[in-house]
């Protein structure tokens, strides 16, 4: 425990669950010992450890067992089976009333809080100002919370949360109520206490899983599925929510046989991250300078490019949908796009055959960096669709600076004038 803040080991939660209440006084006075119930394991031999200063991110679909795992580490609930040890104050934020007493005023509950956790009066008294500042609620701190809407309550909770100085940080999907304002500030707060505590998110966002996290955890039926880096990790998941498998695919590229011939898409040479179904696979992925029709990865904001896709299909594919996602480093998309999106139907694709399909836009204001551009084929709606290959991250491009400056943020503003008023 040296170096962790948390270390999880075999960690199992079985509930009974039973059909009639009279089921549980059954059980009980039975002299045979007979079951009335079924069980239901919630948490499943679960092993992990989270480092001190880390911020871990633990993914999965509803009802995987993510709340419950840390209910059991904050000591909320009781584990069947297994170990946790804690070094540190944790501060949880987890669903919205927990840890709260609904007839108590909201300043009453700041200091119910404090005292669970150990301060004292005086402590939070020294800590009051800071709370309610960034809570924001007014007059509202001498109401009982059970008259608060959801956004108030989480403003008071998270408040109370994050300006206790806890060792350990968690939060349970709670800032998705919030409006934005209060998001963006609860996660400048977030980015100010990494290097003082440990942070456990959890969320379905990824986008705030890829920022914010060091490492990440897919939770899944109760059982610990994957561990690693947030990009890795997020890929598979994704690609288990919508039904497709992924798989790191080694692809060579495969020359023209007649040198002379014109090469219109260049096929993939490396190790690449595919997800999808047997019925297609891209193979390949090129852009072009418009203007100069030459092949390039280094892009000017604002340049008209020209993308082509290479396509196998090997069985019959109807309502197809091409389209890509461009994507920072971090694994935030940018912009998507697809045919179905922008009105164009795409004739049934044959077995057996390769397709190639092209988009001509203008590449995004972007700011100095690389992004990644990521294809897919599909069939469906852009609601209701199944995905055939989704190549993550096939291309890197390098975005260079406007007018030789670099400046802070993704996207430049276009058509900005400054003036002076006065």
């Amino acid at each position: 425990m040296d170096d962790c803040s948390i270390s999880i080991r075999n960690l199992c939660k079985i509930y009974k669950m039973y059909d009639k209440n009279v089921d549980r006084f059954k059980e009980v006075i039975n002299p045979f010992k007979h079951k009335y119930h079924r069980e239901f394991t919630a948490v499943n031999d679960v092993s992990f450890d989270v480092k001190k200063n880390e911020c871990l991110g633990i993914i999965g679909k509803n009802g995987s067992g993510k709340s419950t795992l840390l209910k059991m580490v904050t000591g909320v609930l009781t584990p069947t089976f297994g170990n946790i040890e804690v070094e540190g104050k944790i501060s949880a934020l987890l669903e919205l009333g927990a840890g709260f007493n609904p007839e108590f005023t909201g300043i009453e509950n700041v200091y119910l809080n404090g005292t669970l956790m150990g301060y004292s009066k005086r402590d939070m008294d020294a800590k009051l100002n800071d709370i309610l500042d960034f809570a924001d609620i007014g007059d509202f701190v001498f109401q009982p919370v059970k008259t608060y809407s959801s956004g108030m309550f989480v403003r008071l909770a998270f408040a109370v949360a994050i300006n206790v100085e806890p060792d350990i940080l968690i939060v349970d999907e709670a800032l998705s109520v919030g409006d934005i304002r209060f998001q963006q500030k609860c996660y400048r707060k977030i980015e100010a206490l990494k290097s003082k505590a440990t942070i456990i998110f959890v969320t379905h966002d990824m986008t705030v899983i890829n920022k914010y996290c060091d490492r990440v955890i897919w939770i899944n039926e109760g059982k610990l599925i994957e561990e690693g880096t947030p990009l890795e990790v997020s890929k598979k998941y994704q690609a288990y929510m919508i039904g497709a498998d992924i798989s790191t695919l080694t692809f060579t590229n495969q020359k023209a046989a007649d040198e002379n011939e014109k090469i219109i898409v260049e096929d993939f040479s490396e190790q690449l991250d595919v997800m999808g179904d047997d019925k297609a696979l891209i193979t390949g992925m090129t852009l072009y300078d418009d203007a100069s029709g030459l092949k390039t990865t280094v892009i000017e904001p604002l340049q008209e490019i020209k993308l082509r896709i290479k396509v196998n299909v090997f069985s019959l594919i109807k309502n197809a949908i091409v389209g890509f996602t461009i994507k920072d480093r971090l694994g935030n998309i940018i912009t998507q796009t697809n045919s179905f999106v922008l009105g164009q139907g795409i004739e049934d694709l044959e077995g057996g055959k390769t397709y190639i399909f092209g988009f001509n836009f203008k590449f995004p204001h972007l700011n100095h960096g690389q992004y990644t551009i990521s294809p897919a084929v599909a069939s469906g709606t852009q609601e209701e669709h199944i995905q055939h290959s989704w190549v993550h991250d096939a291309l890197v491009c390098q975005v260079i600076p406007v007018n030789g400056y670099s400046l802070s943020g993704i996207v430049h503003l276009d058509g900005v004038k400054f003036e002076n008023v006065l």
